[in-house]
């Protein structure tokens, strides 16, 4: 199962809008998911000139058996990193910043205050940057939740990352009903909400089903569904290799449910081409609200 089909071959890293953001990430001291992750796409997004930046350390509190990002006790919150973030974004001129973070269940509020001061700090730089967050689940802290959507993020994006049955094996320390109630607080709020799946990892045809109109039924707008990749050995095995067509009939099936846009294929990540999701969002007549 560990040889890539030919539909998984990804872009290797190089040029000179790749060594841009390379350099801006390491001297303005920033982590991202895309290395960090080990996301495929590495190499074509950074050459875009676009990158996910990755707050509050690269270190994880939890050990999800999916995940490349390192787990164990994270070091001291950076706060002169919003404003780091913020000045990345200047010079990279993005229209649309995707910002995600490390699980830190060892603070009380789970990052929560850094977040809300990265979105604003933002916010303040990039007037007209819209700006997606993907953030952890804050271990179902309403508070916690509210504080980072205070600061008028424009999406709002939580993964459930597998089906039911399987969260406990693959996300460990998550769980699906606190997941879905995190979307539900954020739309209830008025907020564009995005969710991600991982296909491969032992789910079943009818599992895939039951979890999209569980989040068809709380409304959520973007989704994306892409093909789980094993970084290393000590992580759960691949499943099966999902085809292009598959991805296919269930992008169809997304949005036969509602969902407003869905980004479906192999090499999907949750921030995959995030500024052209919500530039075909925007473009069905649905605002971005800041509320």
């Amino acid at each position: 199962m560990e040889r890539k089909p030919p539909w998984l071959r990804a872009k290797i890293p190089g040029g000179p809008e790749y060594l841009k953001v390379r350099n801006l990430v390491q001297e303005n001291r920033l982590h991202t998911v895309c290395e960090s992750a080990h996301c495929p796409n590495l190499g074509e997004c950074w050459s875009r000139g676009t990158a996910t930046i990755m707050i509050l350390g690269d270190t994880c509190t939890r050990s999800c058996r999916f995940c490349a990002i390192s787990t164990g006790k994270p070091g001291e919150v950076d706060w002169g990193e919003p404003a780091r973030v913020a000045d990345a974004v200047r010079i990279m001129g993005l229209k649309h910043a995707v910002i995600t973070s490390v699980a830190r269940d060892d603070l009380a509020d789970g990052g929560a205050e850094i977040w809300a001061r990265t979105v604003r700090a933002v916010r303040n730089v990039n007037p007209e940057t819209h700006i997606e967050v993907l953030i952890p689940d804050f271990k179902g802290q309403e508070s916690c939740l509210s504080t980072v959507l205070d600061a008028e993020p424009d999406i709002l994006n939580h993964n459930m990352e597998t089906v039911k049955r399987l969260q406990k094996p693959v996300r460990v320390q998550a769980r699906y009903d606190r997941s879905l109630e995190v979307l539900r607080r954020a739309k209830a709020r008025g907020f564009v909400t995005k969710t991600g799946l991982m296909l491969g990892i032992g789910e079943k045809e009818g599992e895939i089903e039951e979890t999209l109109r569980d989040l068809a039924e709380e409304k959520v707008d973007i989704l994306t569904l892409g093909q789980y990749l094993r970084p290393t050995p000590k992580h759960l095995p691949i499943d099966r290799w999902v085809t292009p067509e598959e991805f296919a009939r269930w992008k169809e099936r997304a949005l036969e449910l509602g969902f407003g846009v869905c980004e479906s294929g192999p090499l999907v990540r949750s921030s995959y081409h995030a500024d052209e999701q919500s530039a075909r969002y925007t473009a069905a007549d649905v605002a971005l609200p800041r509320s």
